[in-house]
């Protein structure tokens, strides 16, 4: 095959793989698996705050647990000095005081301690309830690809033929050659080579005059097109 047929062969192989990743993309199982996937990143973030949160929680919950032990502590080591050894009337209330304050720190700690818990449970239940939705999606995410892989696999393997067929013909191609087709399919959304039988382009249409006509009938087989800028391939007219 030569090179100006290898290179209208490449854009139809290019345009058939456009048309088929396009069905592809469009077939409502990717539709499920991109919405999938948005929820999945939501759900991480959403998670990682969760987590983030429930941990704070477990740190105050110990915190607490400690203060509160630290003032037993203290209250029994007051409790044991009263019952130890006689203590004078000002000893007696002073002793009597410090108890009540411990007390009053104890039931703040204890208070605070019930908030605490009760917001460490509404973080595990909202941690819970993430996992089992990641659970849910997950599920649904190898649902949906088992089903898309099924559907769509005559669809792929087509892909996969062309694809193949693709590597070969851009090994037929120069460096140069390529590199303007590359150029022109990002220029003309993947319309980058014409062809010319007669006096009319393939693609853009217009007339060529007599004298540019002639013109691009003796010079090389790939050129350029003097009004769309496509690459044109000039064909062996009248064959």
């Amino acid at each position: 095959m030569s090179e100006a047929s290898s290179l209208l062969r490449l854009q139809e192989v290019d345009l058939q793989l456009m048309r088929l990743r396009s069905t592809l993309a469009a077939m409502p199982q990717q539709e499920k698996l991109r919405a999938i996937a948005l929820a999945k990143k939501k759900l991480a973030g959403q998670m990682k705050q969760i987590v983030g949160q429930r941990k704070d929680a477990e740190t105050e919950l110990a915190d607490n647990a400690a203060d509160h032990d630290k003032i037993v502590g203290i209250t029994e080591e007051v409790h044991a000095e009263v019952n130890e050894r006689a203590q004078s009337f000002r000893q007696v209330r002073d002793l009597e005081t410090q108890l009540t304050a411990l007390a009053k720190r104890q039931e703040k700690l204890e208070f605070v301690r019930t908030e605490l818990e009760q917001n460490y449970e509404r973080l595990m239940k909202a941690e819970r309830n993430a996992r089992d939705l990641e659970e849910r999606l997950n599920a649904e995410e190898k649902a949906q690809t088992e089903s898309y892989e099924q559907s769509s696999a005559d669809l792929r393997a087509q892909v996969r033929t062309l694809e193949t067929e693709r590597e070969a013909l851009v090994a037929q191609l120069s460096d140069e050659v390529l590199a303007s087709y590359d150029d022109a399919v990002k220029r003309f959304g993947g319309l980058a080579v014409e062809s010319l039988t007669s006096n009319v382009p393939s693609t853009c249409r217009v007339k060529l005059q007599p004298a540019i006509f002639q013109k691009l009938t003796r010079g090389p087989r790939i050129t350029e097109c003097p009004y769309c800028h496509r690459i044109l391939v000039v064909m062996e007219i009248g064959a």
